[in-house]
């Protein structure tokens, strides 16, 4: 049972993680100046926007009950890359469980990945 346990401590640490992160935007605004949360890097040096930008946002509107903003935020994060991560997220739990590592991710949902990100960095940076 214990090599059991121990084998998901990562995923079970990435879920700590993320419910701490949902605590602190529970109570801390992204949208204010002068917030706690560090912007996003290629952001502050270039101006332009990467896939997941405004994603920080996103989840605090969530988590403040108003998808209408959340949408605004990120569309495509929020339709698309939640729940990406969801389902990247249990694989790995149930290999970890399994004293499996999680199996690679395969280029058919790889690809297409790759390339809305692609599309939706080009996309919110040139008709923003």
């Amino acid at each position: 049972m214990s090599v059991r346990l121990s084998g998901v401590r990562g995923p079970l640490a990435v879920v700590g993680a993320a419910v701490g992160g949902c605590a602190v935007l529970m109570f801390v605004d992204p949208n204010e100046q002068g917030a706690l949360l560090p912007p996003c890097p290629l952001f502050a040096l270039t101006g332009i926007q990467c896939p997941a930008c405004g994603s920080t946002r996103m989840v605090h509107a969530l988590l403040h009950g108003d998808p209408v903003a959340a949408w605004q935020f990120n569309a495509v994060m929020l339709v698309a890359g939640l729940p990406l991560l969801a389902w990247l997220w249990v694989r790995w739990f149930r290999a970890a469980r399994a004293g499996r590592p999680a199996p690679p991710v395969s280029r058919k949902v790889g690809v297409p990945v790759v390339a809305l990100a692609v599309t939706w960095m080009l996309v919110r940076n040139l008709v923003a």
